[in-house]
């Protein structure tokens, strides 16, 4: 059994390797992901003007009133002091042609205090300027750039997801090697550094990945979950738990309404989102706005200003609304729900670290580096061995020529 273990960890191993080794290091940069964009594009981040700052929906309304070419689909509700509002935007249809018009930007950032554009980009472009840095480290962490499918399938994403699974069953298989004798176990936890070479890479691959084992399981966990979700991780855990359905699978979205029907503006929906959350006991005000225009689906946050990512929590609440009617149609409030929702919802707060706040962060960002480190060991390691394979096969054949000879 343990040389089938062998052979599973070596072809596991190696066919992962690359992913892991990229995705480790692109993930220990994107746990700072803000910090890094701030400090690379000040000028993206910072007001220039100190004047008094306007709402957010006053912003928007100017925004797409200076460009009729775009409409507001992501804005931020709260404004911090000093800093921009960063919006997402996307191209509306022409009228003259009924496609959508060309942009070559999807995210802006605006001075609160005189509506001002100060820059633009296209967030997640296949770019290393120093503008598109970041969001490219950050778009490649999850989907390698990877093409998608005429049906809608994501490859990259399918396959970093598929490398997650492959990734957890192959930790459970390398822990069971790490121990191969009972009363041998203390070496497993050792670190050879004095014999350095070829002995401290096994250490640091077999060793280090012991002390570890327990986080390097969660990260592999929750990428499956980060990138298959729905199909994946959805219908395992309603095995266990029944989970609350999502608001995109409302079917009242696809409903068809009389023609003419308006879309509610902003203002309604924040206007709604207020008293929900008024009424739901929610800790914070709206805190954002999102809009799905193919669903007819308004989303709100609801947190304080520049608290997106909910750092020391299970996230922030979302609640959702049909765009057409004002129904709500549901949310997630983080720590409500089922324990499969419970479940998923801390998904993303364990994978990136924010659960535990800023010594979470610092631990994912080791764990990143970490998970590369045994990804470049273990390939040291199967071409040693590989080398020892081939040379034992040609002294075999050159031993078998001299016999016949």
């Amino acid at each position: 059994m343990r040389s089938i273990f062998v052979r599973l960890h070596r072809w596991f191993g190696v066919g992962t390797a690359l992913f892991l080794f990229v995705s480790g290091l692109t993930g220990a940069i994107i746990a700072w992901n803000q910090e890094l964009d701030a400090l690379l594009n000040p000028e993206f981040y910072y007001a220039h003007s100190a004047a008094p700052a306007l709402t957010a929906l006053e912003l928007a309304n100017r925004v797409e009133a200076a460009d009729p070419r775009l409409r507001v689909i992501y804005l931020p509700l709260g404004i911090v002091p000093g800093r921009t509002l960063q919006m997402r935007v996307q191209a509306r249809p022409d009228p003259a042609t009924g496609k959508p018009y060309v942009l070559d930007f999807n995210q802006i950032a605006v001075d609160p205090g005189t509506g001002i554009i100060q820059g633009r980009r296209d967030w997640g472009a296949l770019s290393l300027k120093r503008l598109n840095l970041m969001p490219f480290l950050y778009q490649f962490h999850y989907t390698l750039y990877l093409p998608t499918t005429g049906s809608g399938i994501a490859i990259g994403v399918w396959l970093l997801g598929i490398v997650g699974i492959v990734w957890l069953f192959d930790s459970v298989i390398a822990l069971v090697l790490a121990f191969p004798s009972f009363k041998t176990w203390r070496k497993s936890f050792e670190f050879r550094v004095r014999r350095g070479g070829y002995t401290l890479a096994f250490d640091l691959h077999r060793s280090g990945g012991v002390w570890i084992w327990g986080l390097l399981c969660v990260i592999a966990l929750t990428s499956i979950s980060m990138n298959l979700e729905r199909p994946v991780m959805r219908p395992i855990v309603s095995l266990f738990s029944s989970l609350t359905p999502e608001p995109e699978s409302n079917l009242e979205l696809l409903a068809a309404q009389p023609a003419g029907t308006a879309i509610l503006s902003r203002e309604r929906i924040v206007e709604l989102a207020t008293a929900a959350g008024h009424r739901m006991k929610l800790n914070a005000e709206p805190g954002a706005t999102f809009e799905i225009a193919s669903l007819h689906l308004y989303g709100v946050g609801y947190f304080e200003p520049g608290g997106l990512y909910a750092d020391g929590r299970l996230g922030n609440a979302w609640i959702y609304w049909d765009a057409r009617t004002g129904r709500e149609m549901g949310g997630t409030v983080p720590g409500q729900g089922t324990a499969g929702d419970i479940f998923l919802q801390a998904q993303f707060p364990l994978h990136s670290g924010r659960l535990f706040g800023l010594p979470g962060r610092i631990l994912v960002s080791l764990m990143g580096v970490m998970v590369a480190l045994l990804s470049a060991t273990g390939l040291v390691i199967w071409f040693k061995k590989l080398k020892a394979r081939r040379s034992a096969s040609r002294r075999m054949k050159t031993g078998k020529s001299a016999l016949i000879q």
